[in-house]
């Protein structure tokens, strides 16, 4: 993980000073529909609220199951009690997985973005400024690195973690997703490469958390 890292540094630098502003214009070129789509679809707000639902159905699933059990008993709540029998009926659903990594990649995105605060494209294109005017939550200025690419490579890459055989497919999607967000014109080239290791190096080390609090996902 450690030359991974050292390596997206030097990609992210050379973007900055170098590729950048070329591959931009270049990749704008195919800008088309199906990007629009995924602008929508694959948002960090969508990630969260998705996975967020799969896992509120595993649980009432699971509960509903459990319910006869303990019809006859009487317990007094406890909130300690019921976020660990929560945890319990769902620490093992694709979703804890897909919903943590998601979390846990996003907020450290966001620091990102307010501390670098790197101007989007859209400046590039319509005043030919580009620039870092840290720190910023303006979303103009919250360019690097990208939300999205960040909430797809966290979730898709677990996904492909989880589940072996579809990686090929998830993997591939979460690169498409990062490329269509310079196709759009949303951010720079750099922002999908920092972005992209951020949300695989997240989805690697919550899984491996999880696996060692005793979650692991149902056969």
């Amino acid at each position: 993980m450690g030359y991974a890292a050292v390596i997206v540094v030097l990609a992210v630098l050379l973007g900055v000073f170098a590729f950048d502003k070329p591959l931009y214009l270049f990749l704008r070129q195919f800008d088309c529909v199906l990007f629009r789509v995924f602008d929508v679809l694959f948002a960090t707000k969508m990630w969260l609220i998705v996975s967020a639902v799969v896992l509120l159905v595993f649980y009432i699933k699971k509960a509903l199951k459990e319910k006869p059990r303990f019809r006859n008993e009487k317990k007094s709540f406890s909130l300690f009690v019921f976020l660990q029998d929560a945890w319990n009926k769902v620490r093992n659903s694709y979703a804890v997985f897909v919903l943590s990594a998601v979390v846990a990649a996003s907020a450290l995105g966001w620091v990102l973005k307010v501390f670098i605060g790197r101007a989007r494209p859209i400046f590039y294109e319509a005043l030919d400024m580009t620039g870092f005017f840290p720190p910023s939550f303006e979303w103009a200025f919250n360019s690097m690195p990208s939300g999205h690419t960040i909430a797809s490579f966290a979730g898709l890459v677990m996904l492909g973690l989880l589940a072996p055989r579809v990686k090929w497919f998830t993997w591939t999607l979460a690169i498409v997703i990062g490329v269509s967000r310079v196709c759009v014109g949303a951010h720079w080239p750099s922002d999908v490469i920092l972005g992209a290791f951020i949300g695989m190096a997240m989805a690697d080390l919550v899984k491996a958390l999880l696996k060692r609090h005793g979650a692991d996902v149902a056969k």
